[in-house]
């Protein structure tokens, strides 16, 4: 079948994402060490459970607090998670040459935190895919499940046949095949384009 969607991951493949940066914020705005904040934020679980959908925004920011021993505004997560990510310009003009015979969209493991703020978080993704970019927490389930993408190519009517998923993750690119789409584990802009232009979706 002929691709007519492609979906693509966000932390390093369309931004690059330095946790590193993230982590400093907030351990600058807690006052703790930069290891403690990071096992506080990932080894919790609480991370996975807003990606889920499994907590909303508001008590994420509640408890993120009370991990840190600090009040997290929305503003403060924000800010660290700005500072975390830079375009990578390279994928989004691949991008935004697919979008011209495709339709394309973002599929993100994030709360909607981060997709409800695109905009500010990384504003060259948001002025490329406007209104089509998903967080897995508006699915009620995180990558690699395979309700994530059904759910989302659901949402922007496509069929998984159609639509292909890109990701620097093994396992969500297999749980994207599981889901019935065709994958494609990203390593590079250069090995990525000649993925796309095997397909015909740089050269339609």
């Amino acid at each position: 079948m002929p691709i007519s969607l492609v979906l693509f991951d966000m932390d390093d493949v369309l931004a690059h994402y330095d946790r590193s940066a993230r982590v400093r914020c907030l351990a600058s705005l807690s006052g703790r060490p930069f290891d403690e904040v990071a096992q506080t934020i990932w080894g919790s679980g609480l991370e996975a459970k807003a990606d889920a959908g499994l907590i909303d925004d508001d008590s994420y920011l509640r408890e993120t607090g009370k991990l840190l021993g600090c009040r997290v505004s929305r503003d403060d997560w924000l800010l660290a998670r700005r500072e975390s990510m830079s375009p990578n310009f390279e994928v989004l003009a691949l991008a935004e040459t697919v979008s011209r015979t495709c339709r394309i969209a973002v599929l993100t493991n994030n709360p909607r935190l981060v997709t409800d703020n695109i905009a500010y978080l990384c504003l060259p993704i948001a002025e490329l895919f406007g209104r089509n970019v998903f967080a897995s927490a508006s699915f009620s389930a995180a990558k690699p499940s395979t309700q994530t993408f059904l759910k989302c190519i659901d949402s922007l009517g496509a069929a998984p046949s159609e639509s292909l998923f890109i990701d620097d993750l093994e396992a969500n690119v297999a749980g994207a095949r599981k889901a019935g789409l065709t994958g494609h584990v990203f390593t590079g802009h250069k090995v990525l384009a000649e993925e796309l232009r095997q397909r015909g979706l740089l050269n339609r």
